[in-house]
């Protein structure tokens, strides 16, 4: 039986599912997955000598940028690997959105340009392309988790602040 004669014509078809499983997909984990160890490789090696040699605003600058973009980095590979496992069948799309909840992909970087000037050339060239990764990881995020307003539940918006509350006080009923 052919992939298209299982296929309900009266159904959406699953877009974020074949989005994971997509070469586009595959081309974005193997170059995130690359970033994140040339940065390793970098801030071990070459930037820790580069950093020795560096001015006290200039050390302070990059302790700082070199954190933000290991923890960015870090948030990346981890949306990466657990798409992964989607691709690979390992858990659904499902079970990813609700993983992914833990995983911050902030939208914004308050990076102070006076700072990033200071850095040595190499590290500026890995949070940039960093920056760039989380963008089209973030592009890819909505594509792939976007419910169509068709399939969307209609929520009543009473009853949904009744269940924030409910989840913050922990009870049952009011």
């Amino acid at each position: 039986m052919s992939e298209h004669s299982m296929v309900n014509p009266h159904e959406p078809v699953p877009f974020g599912e074949r989005l994971a499983n997509s070469q586009a997909f595959s081309d974005l984990f193997r170059g995130g997955m690359a970033l994140v160890e040339e940065t390793a490789t970098y801030l071990d090696g070459p930037g820790r000598a580069e950093s020795k040699q560096l001015g006290r605003a200039a050390a302070l600058a990059y302790a700082t940028e070199s954190m933000r973009l290991t923890t960015r980095l870090m948030q990346i590979a981890s949306w990466l690997l657990l798409h992964r496992a989607v691709k690979e069948g390992e858990m659904s799309l499902a079970q990813a959105n609700k993983e992914k909840t833990k995983v911050k992909l902030s939208a914004l970087d308050n990076h102070d340009p006076n700072n990033v000037e200071l850095l040595p050339q190499q590290l500026r060239d890995l949070i940039d392309r960093a920056q760039k990764l989380r963008m089209q990881v973030r592009r890819l995020d909505q594509t792939i988790h976007t419910v169509p307003a068709e399939q969307a539940p209609s929520i009543n918006p009473v009853e949904h602040q009744l269940g924030l509350l409910k989840a913050a006080f922990g009870r049952e009923s009011a």
